[in-house]
Parts: C-alpha cells; structure tokens; sequence
C-alpha cells in the first residue's frame, strides 16, 4: 500500500508544483481573477480540453439560461433578443475573464424575480376553474418564452393551477372522510388549496432572496465548467466545506443540522454522538435568534439570515464553544453554551450484520461512500473501517461476504484500490491514464488477504467511479460474483480537487473557493473502459430505476468509452465453479414471480414519468389518479415481501445501541430493510450455493 500512497502524493504534488507556480495569478478583480484560475485549469488540466471557439460559447449561453430560468417563467422573448447579441461571444468575454454577460443576465434576472412575486400573487388572489378543459406542459423544452405580461400570467397561471391541482383534491378528499368536522365548502377548500401553494412560493422566495450575486456568478462558471465533462465543478466556499464533509464523513461544530423556513432557522435534527446530542440540552425544533462566540459580548442575530452564514458561525474548531440564544419550543428564550467538537457523521461510514441462512452464517457489508480525509492520515477511512468490519465478522464464524454498494457514488481512489486489496493477493486493480501520457496501473502490492471466502457484490444505476473500480476488478479476477442492475451509472473518470486559494500569492480577494475538475480516465484491468458502459453484472436483477435514464450517458457531455491494452494479471485460484453459479442465480431470478413484477413495476413507472401533458380538469385529473391507483396496486405485494431473515449487529455495537437510542433505531431500520430486500435474499443464496459447493469440491478432493 505505500508505493500507492506514493504515487498519488507524487502525481498530485508534482502537478501542483510544476503546472502552477509559473504562472502569477494577482489579479485585483474578483471576478476576473476566478475566472482566470478556472479558465487556466480547464485549458492546462483538463483531461480532453476544448477550444474556446462560437460552438462552445452557444453552449455556455444555452446552459446557464437553462439553469437559471428552467421552467421559463422569468425571462421574455425581448429578453433573449438582448441576450442572444452575446450568444457567440461568450468564448471571447471567457478569454479575456470579462463577465458582462453575467451581469446583464443577473441584473435582469433578479429583476424579473421581483416582478414574478406579484405575478403569482397576483394569480393565486383568484380561485382556478377546474371545469376547463385546459392542459398543462411540464417538458419546458417544448415551451418557448413569452412574449407579453399577459403570456406570462398565464404561463404563472398554468403552472401555479397544476400545484394547487394536487392540494385541491387531497383536500377533498379528507374533507369527504373526515366525519368528526363539519363538511367545508369546495370553494373554501379551493382557497385552501391556494393558500398552501402561496406559502410553499414565498419560502421559496426567502430561499431566492438568500443567494447572493455570487452564488449566481457561480451558476455561471459552472455553465462553463460542465460544458467540459459533467463532473467539473467550481465550488464556492461553503460547498467546498460541505463537499470535504461527504469525503471524510466528519467536520467540526457542534452535530445539529439545521432549516430555514421563511426567516427562522431552526434544530432538524441532533447528529448522534455529537457534542450537542452528548449534552442533552438542545432541542428538535428550537428556533436560534443569535449566534455568540466566546470572546464576544454580543451575539449576532441570525433571524433572516442565510443559512449558509448562520452555519459558518455555529461551527468552529475542536474545543472551542457557541453560545446560542434559542427560542425553545414552549416560546421561552435562553442562552445555551455548547462545546463544539469533531463531529462524524455516521451514515457516511461502513456498517456491517449478520445473518444466518440455510444453517450458513454470512456478514453484510454496507459501504455508502470511499471516504477519506487526506489532511488527517491518522483519520478513520474506508479502507480501514471495512477491513475492521471484515475482521470482526471472521470472528462471529462468517462463511461468505457481501459488499453492498448499491447507491455508493465513489469517493476516494486511493481506497478502492487498497479495498480492492483485501480481497486478492498482490496485482493489478485498475489503470489510470492522463492525456499524452502512458497508462499508469495501480495495484495492491500486499500480499495478505483479509477475505479469501466467497464473494457477492451488490449495486445499481447508482454505483458510480469507485465502486464501479472495485466491482470491475472483482469481476476481472473472478473473485466475486456481481449482482445487480444491467449496468452501472458509468463513470470512469477520475477528478482532482484544487484548492484555489493555494495557486494566488498574497490573497486580498477572500477565500475563492475550489474547482474539481478531470484529470484522468480509469480503465478495468482487462483493458476495457467503464466510461458511459458501467459494469455490467453478472445476475441481472430489474429495479424501480431500470428504464429510466439515470446514467452517465445520459448527461450532458460525457466523455467517450474507449479501452487501452489489458494490465497482467492472474485470475483467482478456486476450486468454484462460477459458470455454474451464475447459471443458479439466473434461474432463480427467472422463476422468481417477485422479480417479474418488479419489472413490470419498473415499465409501469416509466410510463408514468414520461407523461409531460397534464389535464387541470378535476374530473380528468381525478380520473386519471384513480386509474394509476388501480394500476399501482398489483405492486402492493412488493412492499409484503419478506424473506424472515433476522439481521444482527455485531458484539461491539450492542452496548452502542443501549446507550444511544438513535443509533440503535437507524441499525433497526436497517436490519428491518434487509429482511424485506430481495437483492440482499438473493445474494445471500449465491452465497449458499457457492459454500455448499465448496463443500461437494472439498469432499471430493480428499476421497481423491
């Protein structure tokens, strides 16, 4: 594992040393200089670079328009005649890091903003006839933009009818049922109706009126940015804090999330094992009116304020406190001293079970994300903590493994190799190229193995980068049987993370931020790209998602599949007959009358959602809803499946789960979901199958 730990520190140092210290980036405008030092990585760095020509200037304009007015109803038709004079010159203004564009959109869009609020008002002052036969089309790419106040109106109009459509006829209907109240009027209800989807606009409002100019200038550079790959990225600020939060599953404060409805922010939810859930005395539902740090007299008030600013001042470095003035849920006001402390969010680490099946016991292994934190080395990872698990499994007498990483969107490259590792003996588990330059092969170079026994991984549409690598180098080596959607998501590039700040000298700008953008591409050791193809498993099992359009081919400007020459490596010596496994499963699956309606389900839901012209007639709409529950309901006896398995934790977490009642309702929870998971059923029945024949080839061989 060093020599992998070396090569990543090497590849990223000499590239942050040798490609940015030539070049002096000090420009006194903002603006201009994040333009610079994002226009600067995206021609020096990026794994395919694009010329800024008229092709790629229409295709910034026409994504950050779509981004920022996606359902057309701010912007009008004199609008985009402005505008459109810019349409093939945004390649130009990008060069010379000039933002007129960007100006001009955003004063004219916060304007039109404004003027929208008295329009929906305006709008929903009026009661909707739900007796005219009139449409709504939620497909915005095929509506133009309006040319008139009026086309406008009744643009607001359509769409706000169709909202209120939804609260109208639940309204109704408890309004049928309830017989403890007296029957309200459907005119009464109508306004009701509207009354909500007014309120649901103004704290949308609020939200709209939190984002500064730049958080739309952002919008913009992202405009450009994604016009490369869809996974390059410029954060500001604090998403480069929430983004280092998701990699290391940890950040420092005091462990409560937070929500702003109009302009109270208050308690969401405790964060089990932080220090504000240690010390018992903030409340779900205590709304803050002030933040006070400790060598602070006054308190700063936070009532309208971003929420974004607000959690910059709860949190703080290990050791220090927050005084906070609550407004408890009983309307009493106090001050509330918390310590803050490093806080780790526990639903990003890996969690394990197990189970007994067919007189077999088998561990599960739930991985959610490759984590890390590369300024901690010290730090929990996931490498580690999955290697723990595993030990901790061997010892309760584990005969057979499954990693479920389904909806594990990737993380760290450096630990799905080392993952990678605990699993084989010493080879090759994925290569990485760089334009111009000769691939690189990362391999586990440690010759133990923590896990020899049986194998299962499960994923889905949702297993992307670093879980497609782990799943893909099992599958390779034959070590392990995959399970799952057709493919997966099919990202196979890797991204690196700049800090920008480190590129300026002698900052006065304030902090700029990070951008993430492609570096290199990933490569099986088979030579194959998992770019836009995914892995392919090896048992095909339908979900919900299996016809709809979730994938990396389905974004916009993915980068092409292609393959390179295979790495050497050695297929897993077993005395297993995979074939023959493989073949069981299939058969299973075929036979099985859950999974044919699952897929049936998954056509069903596709019919559905590619619906894009809507009555706003009741009696339509009602009919229609009627109609889909009565579809809807031969798919009720997915949610009664049960395999009656019972699911356990561990020895170590079951002091755990006596102390902390929330910690011990999530595993629940979740032992609660696998017993009803057919995936999970299934997967551990080809663990059976391989025991048992592991057995029959031992017995075998000793009689031989």
């Amino acid at each position: 594992m060093k020599h992998f730990n070396i090569f990543l520190l090497s590849v990223f140092v000499a590239f942050a040393s040798c490609s940015f210290t030539t070049k002096t980036f000090d420009n006194p405008d903002k603006d201009k200089l994040l333009m610079q030092l994002v226009t600067y990585l995206l021609e020096q760095g990026h794994f395919q670079p694009k010329d800024f020509n008229d092709d790629f200037s229409e295709e910034v304009y026409t994504r950050f328009l779509k981004t920022i007015d996606p359902y057309k109803h701010y912007f009008y038709r004199s609008d985009l005649k402005e505008f459109e004079t810019y349409k093939t010159d945004l390649d130009d203004q990008i060069k010379n890091y000039n933002v007129q564009f960007f100006n001009l959109v955003y004063q004219r869009l916060t304007q039109r903003i404004e003027e929208s609020k008295a329009v929906y008002t305006d709008v929903l002052t009026q009661p909707f006839n739900y007796e005219l036969d009139e449409t709504y089309q939620s497909d915005t790419d095929q509506l133009d933009y309006v040319s008139s106040k009026k086309e406008m109106m009744d643009r607001w109009r359509k769409q706000l009818k169709f909202s209120t459509l939804t609260n109208y006829h639940d309204l109704l209907s408890d309004n049928e049922s309830d017989e403890s109240e007296q029957e309200k009027t459907k005119s009464d209800l109508e306004e009701e109706a509207r009354e909500a989807t007014l309120k649901n606009l103004q704290e949308v409002s609020v939200y709209f009126d939190d984002l500064r100019r730049d958080d739309w200038l952002s919008m913009y550079i992202n405009a450009i940015s994604e016009s490369f790959d869809p996974h390059t990225y410029y954060f500001a600020p604090q998403a480069k804090d929430r983004f280092d939060a998701e990699m290391s599953g940890k950040y420092e404060g005091i462990g409560a999330r937070l929500q702003k409805k109009m302009d109270k922010i208050s308690i969401t939810e405790l964060i089990s094992g932080g220090s504000a859930w240690r010390q018992n005395k903030l409340q779900v539902g205590d709304i803050i009116l002030k933040v006070r740090q400790e060598d602070e007299e006054e308190g700063v008030s936070i009532v309208g304020m971003r929420l974004d600013d607000a959690v910059k001042l709860i949190k703080g470095p290990k050791g220090t406190n927050v005084i906070l003035t609550l407004k408890r849920v009983d309307g009493t006001i106090e001050d509330l001293t918390i310590p803050r402390d490093e806080i780790e969010l526990e639903e990003t680490y890996a969690k394990s079970s197990i189970v007994e099946k067919d007189s077999y016991k088998f561990g599960i292994i739930n991985l959610p994300k490759f984590y890390i934190d590369f300024q901690d080395v010290n730090s929990r990872n996931s490498t580690t903590d999955v290697k723990r698990e595993i030990e901790r499994l061997k010892s309760e007498g584990m005969e057979g493994l499954v990693l479920d990483l389904r909806n594990n969107g990737g993380g760290s490259l450096k630990t799905a190799v080392e993952i990678g590792g605990l699993f084989i003996k010493e080879g090759p588990i994925v290569q990485v190229r760089s334009t111009g330059e000769d691939r690189q092969v990362l391999k586990d170079r440690d010759p133990s193995v923590t896990w020899d026994g049986p194998l299962v991984i499960l994923v889905n549409e949702f297993s992307a980068s670093a879980s497609e690598i782990l799943a893909a180098a099992m599958q390779d080596y034959k070590r392990a049987i995959v399970i799952g959607s057709k493919q997966t998501y099919g990202k196979g590039t890797v991204q690196n993370v700049i800090d920008l700040n480190r590129m300026i000298r002698n900052n006065t700008s304030g902090d700029m931020g990070a951008f993430k953008f492609t570096t290199q591409k990933y490569y099986r050791i088979n030579g194959g790209s998992t770019q836009l193809e995914g892995v392919k498993s090896d048992v095909v099992v339908p979900d919900r998602y299996s016809y709809i359009d979730l994938g990396e081919k389905d974004q916009d400007n993915p980068l092409s599949w292609d393959e390179i020459q295979p790495a050497s490596y050695k297929l897993w010596e077993s005395s297993i007959d995979y074939e023959t496994t493989v073949r069981r499963s299939k058969e299973r699956m075929d036979n099985s009358p859950e999974i044919k309606l699952i897929d049936e389900n998954a056509q069903w839901i596709k019919k559905v959602r590619s619906k894009d012209i809507y009555s706003l007639k009741y009696s339509d709409y009602d009919a229609n809803l009627k109609k889909n529950e009565k579809e809807s309901e031969r798919f009720d006896a997915l949610s009664d499946y049960t395999t009656n398995l019972s699911f356990e934790s561990l020895p170590y977490e079951k002091p755990i789960m006596e102390a902390d009642s929330i910690f011990r309702i999530k595993r629940e929870r979740w032992h609660e979901s696998l017993s009803k998971d057919i995936y999970m059923d299934e997967a551990l029945n080809v663990l059976t199958d391989l025991n048992k024949m592991f057995k029959v080839n031992k017995l075998s061989a000793l009689k031989n």
